[in-house]
């Protein structure tokens, strides 16, 4: 499970409460039934990896990854082959002497991965895991770590900023605002139907469209103009959510008029700013590397399936 929100939105903070590292003002922290506010952070059935990775500096990998054993009181031949089998995981078996200065940022990520996939925790708690590596990297370091997940069974509970990585990685998705959650569900769920105007703006930065609610079920919306027929009634006050990559843009058709101010290359398809006659600014994505010039006129359309209701 992945927890997305902006800065300030909780997201850390309830990740820190349930490691038991700050206590909260009500309610309770459980795991199967159980309160987990009486125990102290070593002694809950979770490990918590953070960003900087916090790797011991004086100590080789094998030694890092068996730390926790050792303060667990493990015999030394156990810990030595579960040491070994959780570095053969991660794919540092051939690497288990060097000291973490030796290491890449990917190897360190792993290595901490180790150390927390070692104690066999139930929960494992990931504080922007793949923050610090670069960008080909952390796709293929996000693969392993689901992998991984699959692999022990244990649940993973994931804060990060980035968006593909949540819509790549997690099974659900909980986006935060203001210390509240405001919608989960699978990633297409968050994706396709976002409940509120924060999580359409937040998550993917959707077209948010303004309008007034007619007796026919349709939406009067003068920014385009058009007359929106979106799939569900419109509550008063709210608005709907058009997805950039559920709009098609042609040079000629019926549709809305609208005119090309800007064009950004995003490597296969094409990012295009669109004003139309009513000023509404969209955007669309044109599906090849080379859109229409700006400045140049287009025709917008969409299935009414497109258009989602929001509320507030």
């Amino acid at each position: 499970m992945a927890l997305l929100g902006g800065s300030g939105s909780g997201k850390s903070t309830l990740l820190r409460a349930i490691a038991g590292f700050c206590a909260p003002a009500a309610g309770q922290v459980s795991m199967d039934g159980q309160d987990l506010a009486p125990l102290p952070p070593e002694r809950r059935p979770l490990h918590m990896m953070f960003q900087s990775y916090a790797l011991f500096p004086h100590m080789s990998v094998a030694d890092n990854v068996g730390y926790g054993l050792r303060r667990a009181g493990v015999a030394a031949p156990d810990r030595v082959r579960r040491v070994a089998e959780a570095l053969e995981m991660v794919g540092l078996g051939a690497l288990s002497s060097r000291r973490p200065a030796a290491l890449s940022g990917g190897q360190q990520q792993r290595a901490a991965l180790a150390r927390a996939l070692v104690l066999r925790p139930r929960l494992l708690l990931l504080d922007e895991p793949l923050g610090a590596l670069d960008a080909g990297l952390r796709e293929r370091t996000g693969a392993e770590l689901r992998a991984l997940q699959r692999a022990t069974g244990a649940a993973f509970l994931m804060v990060t900023h980035d968006q593909a990585e949540a819509l790549a990685l997690a099974d659900r998705i909980a986006v935060l605002d203001a210390g509240r959650i405001v919608q989960q569900g699978t990633p297409r769920e968050v994706w396709d139907r976002p409940a509120t105007r924060y999580v359409a703006d937040f998550l993917g930065a959707a077209n948010i469209l303004l309008g007034t609610a007619r007796a026919d079920g349709g939406v009067d919306c003068p920014s385009l103009p058009a007359v929106l027929r979106p799939s569900s009634p419109l509550s008063p006050g709210a608005a709907v959510a058009l997805r950039a990559e559920r709009i098609a843009v042609s040079t000629s058709g019926d549709g809305v008029p609208a005119m090309v101010e800007a064009a950004a290359y995003r490597g296969g398809t094409t990012l295009l700013t669109l004003r139309t006659a009513g000023g509404a600014v969209l955007r669309a994505a044109w599906p090849e590397a080379s859109g229409p010039a700006p400045a140049g006129p287009v025709v917008l359309a969409w299935d009414d399936a497109a258009l989602v209701p929001l509320d507030p």
